[in-house]
């Protein structure tokens, strides 16, 4: 049943059948290959080189042999090489001679880069949805929190008062970006290379924009040679797949040191949380910590495929087998990993007054003495100078900025006049931020509505 064997004396040796067999991993290929095949039978058949009677036999062979391979009653064996081998066996099962004319006009080299294709436009939409959820959990958690005071943070260290809603929807805004990127990346992956043979076209009266059309494609290739050789639409499917990691691995990470006894903001539910087995009172983030670790597993596809495109000469290279397998894991790691992070994120329960009284801890309201003074004619480098040395002064006594006396206040600065308490408050201090984009409860409620709408309007396309 090899596709290739009729110039060679004798079979392959067994180290290099096991070498070469690809079929325990692209068997899920086999339905976008029959739907490439149905495509491919219609244009034999308009060139003349089917019969209607034979085109009739052929489509009837392929529907029954889909509907077996989708029961699981077909299946390939250890014999087949890959999944195109295995289809062939199953028409040629059903057909006799008369499947073997559907072999006419194509290379495995030009079906495997259109499955591939086929087999990612439909699976990024299924990513894209999952995706969706997320930050449609994300969101609704927001909008419990437009005016929940939170202690925001840079280095990991107090800086200034935030909305718990605005942190949350700033976890948002890369998912709809990851969507945007998705939607991007299928408009230039939609483009068939059927047609294209093994590298030169073909000599046969083909039709590969009628094909295009058929398999839902925008249009045909352009060139023969690129069209066997490209896979940047793998590569870049991998970018996006290792950015949106990324940025599950960074909300993984907050999660974790939400849900610390150190924080203690937020408690996940028990169904998405894990505990020890020898520990009893534990009760860990297993899902944020899940989601960093893959992370480093969906990046590693990426550097994996692109290691091996960045030497290739052109056209086709068997190295190429090695571009299926990244994306296949990485899509089954997603519809893993956003789930769960889904679940996670849904059902669990934001600490309010924890989050309210550590908002003001470390001196979180400087900025606000310094802006205050700014307003008051300070030049900002001077208001800054002030401030840092009115925060000195609450560190070594030990204080809040707000509980200093009036004699302290104007031993730091002539500036600095008891008039400056009226901004040393988290409510004062968020109700300033009224600028679009800002922290402020007024700019969050105003985010929140944009990002419902944008999600909403994501439901079609990731469907």
């Amino acid at each position: 049943m090899k596709l290739w064997g009729g110039r060679f004396q004798g079979g392959p040796a067994e180290a290099l059948a096991r070498l070469s067999v690809s079929v325990h991993f692209d068997w899920r290929l086999a339905r976008y290959d029959i739907a490439g095949s149905r495509a491919h039978a219609r244009v034999l058949a308009a060139a003349g080189l089917l019969t209607p009677d034979e085109l009739g036999q052929v489509l009837a062979a392929l529907d029954d042999l889909d509907a077996a391979v989708e029961t699981g009653t077909f299946r390939p064996t250890v014999e087949d090489e890959d999944v195109h081998t295995a289809l062939e066996r199953g028409l040629l099962e059903r057909l006799g001679a008369l499947g073997g004319k559907l072999r006419a006009g194509r290379s495995r080299n030009d079906q495997v880069a259109t499955d591939l294709r086929l087999y990612l436009r439909d699976h990024a939409r299924g990513v894209a949805f999952l995706i969706k959820e997320l930050a449609d959990a994300l969101t609704e958690q927001a909008a419990r929190h437009v005016d929940t005071p939170a202690p925001g943070m840079t280095h990991v260290q107090h800086a200034q008062p935030v909305v718990f809603g605005h942190w949350l929807l700033a976890h948002v805004h890369p998912l709809l970006r990851d969507l945007d990127r998705l939607r991007d990346w299928d408009a230039r992956a939609a483009v068939s290379p059927l047609g294209a043979g093994a590298l030169a076209g073909s000599g046969l009266p083909l039709d590969p924009p009628q094909v295009a059309k058929e398999l839902g494609f925008r249009e045909s290739f352009a060139n023969s040679m690129d069209a066997v050789s490209d896979r940047d639409f793998v590569a870049e499917f991998l970018f996006v797949t290792a950015l949106l990691g990324v940025h599950l691995s960074r909300l993984g990470e907050e999660v974790v040191l939400w849900t610390s006894q150190e924080f203690g903001w937020v408690e996940l539910d028990d169904a998405f949380a894990t505990g020890s087995s020898i520990m009893p009172q534990k009760k860990n983030a297993d899902i944020a910590e899940l989601a960093r670790g893959k992370a480093g597993r969906l990046i590693g596809g990426l550097v994996s495929v692109l290691t091996m495109l960045k030497g290739l000469p052109l056209t086709y290279d068997r190295d190429m087998q090695e571009d299926k397998e990244p994306v296949f894991d990485a899509i089954d790691t997603l519809s893993l990993v956003l789930p769960a992070l889904t679940g996670m994120i849904s059902t669990m329960t934001v600490r309010v007054d924890r989050l309210a009284k550590a908002a003001p801890a470390g001196f979180s309201l400087a900025t606000e003495v310094a802006d205050w003074l700014v307003r008051r004619g300070v030049p900002f480098r001077d208001a800054h100078e002030i401030t840092g040395q009115l925060v000195a002064l609450c560190a070594v006594r030990e204080c809040e900025l707000h509980e200093v006396s009036d004699d302290d206040l104007a031993s730091v600065s002539e500036h600095l006049t008891p008039e400056v308490r009226d901004v040393l408050t988290v409510r004062e201090a968020l109700a300033a931020r009224i600028t679009p984009g800002s922290t402020g409860p007024g700019p969050v409620a105003e985010q929140l509505s944009k990002v419902v709408e944008q999600l909403r309007a994501w439901h079609e396309w990731a469907s």
